[in-house]
């Protein structure tokens, strides 16, 4: 069990140290170490999966895709434009485009229960066993289909609009939900347009193939020995559309690759996505690409005048082996600096009220951490005031994470929780106590070590040489590693495990087996995760961790920009009222959330925790403001009772004088979010009050950097990791002069 020790100022954890019923296998890494033994009470993640012997190694979990490997129920894939599922006789294939509907709770886009489209499958097999994952890549994933000498193998991906086919000892089959209607541009084509249920594909044959079944629900395809197929969802049944198609089809895709750089002078963030095929018949190497807003909004490369709709927005098409993005990283901060908002006096009572307050004890890896980050939130805001509960803070702190770090005791036994175990079958570190299925299903391991990640990050900060591989930096990275790999041969876990790197955003399931696909509700603690990442990579000095969590932080940013949020009122039809969009699926957009129906909370899930990574909150102020004014009517009060503060410290970014009014006016006994603190709130509240709010568009050349404006005054400010005296550049000329560890501020009229 655990137990909390009362330390003059807080509380800190000790973790059991009960021996296992077997000898614990140790791996140590610097001071830290896991093990490979779990508790008796755990409960693992399936230890078979369905995949074929050409897949080895850590076992992607966590992906748009992942409940084709996961026993149990066939589920659906979103792979946008289109939707699949897996049947007996083969892929269901469907467009939502053309069905999409919205309500207040919801914009649905999934495969209706009634059969719909066309299902894609083998001339000799009628009912397969079920599939196996067969080879994947970044955003692709080949399925076989196997029974006796029969074989299928299917290839699809997000953002294609085409599904890839390779037959054994047959033809394609297809068994449509209803007679579609059968058109080709032109007299004695091999490929065929079919329109069924207003939506239209095309069904490229390779030259010299035949067709039979018009007229009926069951289409059968004679390839003539050539064992190459493709079908593509058309945005149109124009022959231009077709011809276009015809073109691309039988390059199939064999391989999804991105590659990421961050250019610390400009800030600059660019992403190239790049695709490898085979040209099975004809010379064309390049593919079509649909892709999402958070894609298009940001992409010099050039777009073709098609489009597709989807429960993300619009989809637009681009066609090549590769397009790319470019945005620019704002920069985030440690905290807020002292802007002279508030005043030493009031932040040590409120630090003082904060430290005394009586508390649970956390049991899992997702409450202990979120109170152990909340904890050393507080570190640099009393540093910053230099009070003298910094240091015992600190220490404290350190404790709790080194403790987090070992599956050892300190009477050197092996511990049965407050540790990490290494599953080999699917390649993942596991923290116990578990909770939300973070065992069993691999679920939120970003959530829950991004607080753990953020509280080691500040330890590394003050005491870099903590960070040392060596030391205690091993162990984190090993941490990060299982949630953010960026190593494809990394052989402990699979690459960037919760990220979805077409869709620029995290999925919460590792199963993913709803009906809607995978889901994402808490954004911000994704972002959390990021923030985290980049403090750590910048406190210890290790410049590729730093650009990876420079990209992660910045796509996803740009995602829930626009699909939590839709700050530009063009993703989400008129039908959807709410302000904001709570939960991602694949196969849907929800206004709810997996715990309550509370307006607070719904809101306030995609803002906690707010620290100095939180000011992407703040770009866009009309949206913020629209934001807060929905959840006051929603609540019909701004009194509020549930996550007050987080409420408080998102108002600043659109009336800052409100903000302080409902702060100033709360009663102290009123319960705040297990994650935040008072001292946060009246640090963040006051001081962004007086600094104005974020401006990304002035931009510094390195990451802990950041700009405000408050009315006709810039404030740039730079957090320096190191004494080293250094000359930081912003987007609009301004240069800053840092000679010092530490937060420089520097204000000029614009």
């Amino acid at each position: 069990m655990k137990i909390f020790l009362h330390c003059s100022v807080w509380f800190f954890l000790v973790f059991s140290t009960q021996p296992f019923a077997a000898v614990a296998e140790v791996i140590h890494v610097g001071m830290g170490s896991y093990t490979t033994d779990f508790p008796p009470s755990a409960q693992l993640p399936p230890s078979h999966i369905l995949r074929t012997t050409n897949v080895l190694g850590p076992m992607p979990s966590n992906d748009w895709w992942s409940s084709l490997a996961w026993v149990g129920g066939t589920f659906v894939q979103y792979p946008h434009p289109l939707a699949v599922k897996v049947e007996p006789a083969g892929l269901r294939l469907y467009y939502p485009g053309f069905s999409l509907h919205a309500n207040k709770t919801a914009i649905f886009g999934s495969i209706p229960e009634t059969k719909v489209d066309f299902v894609l499958g083998h001339s000799a097999v009628t009912n397969f066993s079920r599939p196996l994952v067969d080879g994947y890549s970044d955003w692709f994933v080949d399925l076989q289909f196997a029974t006796n000498q029969h074989r299928l193998r299917l290839s699809f991906g997000h953002g294609s609009p085409f599904v890839y086919a390779v037959y054994e000892n047959g033809h394609p089959r297809l068994t449509f939900a209803e007679i579609p209607n059968l058109w080709t541009p032109n007299k004695g084509e091999s490929s065929l347009g079919v329109t069924i249920q207003g939506r239209h594909y095309g069904l490229f044959a390779p030259s010299g193939s035949s067709w039979s079944g018009s007229g009926s629900t069951v289409l059968t395809c004679d390839t003539h020995g050539k064992d190459f197929f493709s079908a593509a969802i058309l945005p149109d049944n124009t022959p231009a559309t077709f011809a276009l198609f015809k073109r691309y089809a039988h390059a199939h895709v064999t391989g999804s690759k991105v590659d990421w750089k961050y250019e610390p002078a400009t800030a600059t963030v660019t992403t190239h996505f790049n695709i490898k095929t085979v040209p099975r018949e004809g010379n064309e190497r390049g593919t079509l690409f649909a892709l999402y807003p958070h894609h298009w909004r940001h992409s010099p490369s050039p777009l073709l005048p098609l489009q597709y709709n989807s429960v993300r927005g619009t989809m637009k098409l681009s066609a090549g082996t590769s397009f790319m993005t470019q945005s620019f990283f704002p920069g985030i901060l440690p905290a807020l600096p002292d802007a002279g908002g508030t005043d030493a006096a009031s932040i040590t009572d409120s630090l003082r009220r904060d430290l005394s307050r009586v508390e649970g004890d956390p049991k899992d890896t997702y409450w202990a951490n979120k109170k152990l980050a909340r904890l050393s939130t507080l570190i640099p805001i009393s540093e910053i005031y230099g009070l003298p509960e910094t240091e015992v803070l600190r220490q404290s702190v350190q404790t709790t994470v080194e403790q987090w770090l070992s599956a050892v005791g300190t009477n050197g036994l092996p511990k049965t929780s407050g540790m990490f175990c290494y599953n080999t079958n699917w390649g993942s570190l596991i923290g116990y106590p578990s909770s939300y299925g973070s065992d069993k299903e691999l679920n939120d391991h970003h959530f829950h070590y991004g607080y753990l990640i953020k509280a080691a990050a500040e330890i590394a900060r003050h005491d870099p040489a903590w960070g040392r591989s060596d030391r205690w930096g091993g162990m984190i990275e090993r941490i990060i590693r299982d949630f953010a790999s960026a190593d494809r041969n990394d052989p402990l876990f699979p690459l960037l495990r919760n990220f979805d790197i077409f869709a620029g955003h995290t999925w919460a399931s590792g199963h993913a087996q709803f009906g809607d696909g995978n889901n994402n509700e808490s954004s911000s603690e994704s972002m959390n995760a990021w923030s985290g990442l980049i403090l750590w990579a910048e406190a210890t000095g290790n410049k590729s961790l730093r650009d990876l969590g420079v990209w992660l932080y910045t796509t996803e940013m740009h995602a829930i920009q626009e699909y939590w949020f839709d700050v530009t009122g063009e993703n989400h039809p008129a039908t959807y009222t709410p302000s904001v969009m709570t939960m991602i699926w694949g196969g849907k957009s929800a206004n709810e959330t997996w715990f309550t129906a509370d307006p607070q909370l719904v809101h306030g899930i995609n803002w906690l925790p707010i620290h100095g990574g939180s000011l992407y909150l703040g770009h866009f102020p009309a949206y913020a403001a629209k934001n807060y004014q929905a959840l006051v009517s929603e609540f019909g009060s701004d009194r509020w009772n549930n996550w007050p503060d987080i409420i408080w410290m998102y108002r600043v970014f659109s009336d800052a004088d409100d903000a302080i009014r409902l702060f100033s006016q709360a009663p102290s006994t009123l319960k705040l979010e297990d994650g935040n603190s008072w001292t946060n709130a009246r640090h963040w509240i006051y001081n962004l009050k007086k600094l104005g709010l974020p401006n990304p568009a002035i931009t510094a050349s390195q990451p802990l950097a950041t700009v405000f404006r408050n009315g006709s005054t810039n404030t740039y400010v730079v957090y320096s990791s190191t004494p080293t005296p250094s000359t930081v550049r912003f987007s609009d000329g301004q240069k800053v002069s840092v000679n010092s560890k530490g937060y420089t501020l520097q204000r000029s009229a614009r």
